[in-house]
């Protein structure tokens, strides 16, 4: 799987491709947007250790990934965060269809429910966090000021985990697929920690 995507890497769609994983897996929680955004910042670290100037075309820009990759995470969170305001009956219908996104209210909800700024952050690394509290934070009628810093907040520190994990996981290891193979490790396992952390009853509840 590394390869394969470790090939896209070498087109100039990649930042697009990670652009749309991120703002859809909001709704898919199962796309592998952390994954494109390791894989491009490794084959970044990787171009740069090679020694000769690579081919700009062939090597993404680490900074413009940062961007699109934080970028994306807000866009997601909002049209999220637009469609659990409006969605009503149609919303928790449509929820109730997946069974991760089930699992994920029925886990993250109570705490969730408690609102706080720093659970937005916490909740961004947890598999399907993201979908939760983008929705919930809707669903609640929670004000765009109140959710936007923190969802930008949440983008940047997502993006910049994911970018440094790929970017000197490759470099500090030498070798692109196991600084990446490694570094979708220490993502997993970042989500299961924010997930414990959410779901504990100490969980942070800062006013958002």
């Amino acid at each position: 799987m590394f390869e394969t995507l470790g090939s896209l890497t070498a087109s100039p769609w990649i930042y697009a491709l990670v652009a749309v994983s991120i703002v859809l897996d909001v709704f898919l929680p199962v796309l592998p947007s952390g994954v494109l955004v390791i894989t491009a910042a490794a084959a970044a670290a990787a171009a740069g250790a090679a020694g000769p100037v690579p081919v700009p075309e062939q090597v993404p820009d680490i900074l413009l990934l940062l961007v699109i990759a934080t970028t994306a995470s807000v866009l997601g969170d909002m049209a999220a965060f637009r469609l659990g305001r409006r969605g009503g009956a149609r919303l928790d219908r449509a929820i109730a269809r997946s069974r991760r996104l089930t699992r994920a209210h029925e886990r993250l909800g109570t705490a969730l429910a408690r609102g706080g700024g720093a659970l937005v952050v916490i909740a961004r690394f947890a598999p399907a966090g993201r979908s939760v509290v983008s929705l919930g934070a809707g669903k609640t009628q929670r004000k765009v000021a109140e959710f936007l810093p923190w969802s930008v907040l949440a983008g940047m520190a997502w993006a910049g985990y994911s970018v440094a994990l790929g970017y000197f996981g490759t470099q500090w290891l030498g070798t692109q697929w196991l600084g990446t193979a490694l570094s979708v490790v220490a993502l997993f396992a970042a989500g299961a920690l924010a997930a414990f952390l959410v779901r504990r009853p100490e969980a942070p509840a800062a006013t958002a």
